[in-house]
């Protein structure tokens, strides 16, 4: 079967196993100063456990909560220095990380940013907007706040819904109408979030 003829569904595949969830993303980190500059004093995230990396004991590990359980941590030592350059990774390589934040505080997201140096581009990106920066390393961050309220926990099943509609409509990719129309079509209530007006960004990002 051609992988675009795989259908995307919340249905259980065929597989040996599956996962629970995310526990941790491990990230090749500069330095403990501006990693948690960064991190946890900029983007909010709490320091939860600090301690040598077990791997290589002259480095440390940083674990940070970012902000529903799910751990992001870094392997840190104080001989390398921050670089903001961007990244060039190959397959593989990390493109980027994505946080979800708080779609009412969108504005005081960006604010902060500006205020702290670190410039980013903002996109309607059709299921969710998004908020494009690099942390101090050069690693794309991309911040998300959905259009619409829903429980968390049918975030799958409502995207796998829109991807159905977009689908049946010939649409390149998923829009605001579809997001819509698969909370329609799942019995929930359609209760849009206050964001700003952006272009798609396709094509746009690397």
């Amino acid at each position: 079967m051609a992988t675009d003829q795989i259908p995307v569904t919340t249905d259980a595949p065929d597989s040996p196993f599956r996962t629970t969830g995310t526990d941790h993303i491990t990230i090749w980190g500069s330095n403990a100063e501006d990693t948690i500059a960064y991190y946890r004093d900029l983007l909010g995230m709490t320091l939860v456990l600090r301690q040598p990396n077990l791997d290589d004991p002259s480095q440390t590990h940083l674990f940070f909560d970012t902000g529903d359980g799910t751990i992001l941590t870094f392997f840190v030592s104080d001989d390398r220095p921050s670089n903001r350059r961007p990244q060039r990774t190959g397959v593989g390589g990390v493109h980027h990380l994505c946080f979800n934040i708080d779609p009412d505080r969108f504005s005081e997201v960006a604010d902060a940013l500006d205020n702290a140096g670190h410039g980013y581009n903002v996109f309607d990106r059709g299921i969710f907007f998004s908020l494009y920066t690099r942390d101090h390393d050069g690693l794309i961050i991309e911040l998300t706040a959905d259009k619409f309220e829903f429980p968390v926990e049918r975030k799958g099943e409502v995207l796998a819904t829109a991807q159905r509609i977009r689908e049946e409509e010939g649409a390149d990719y998923a829009k605001t109408e579809h997001m819509e129309a698969a909370l329609e079509e799942l019995g929930m209530e359609v209760k849009p979030y206050d964001l700003p007006d952006a272009d798609s960004g396709v094509g746009g990002v690397s």
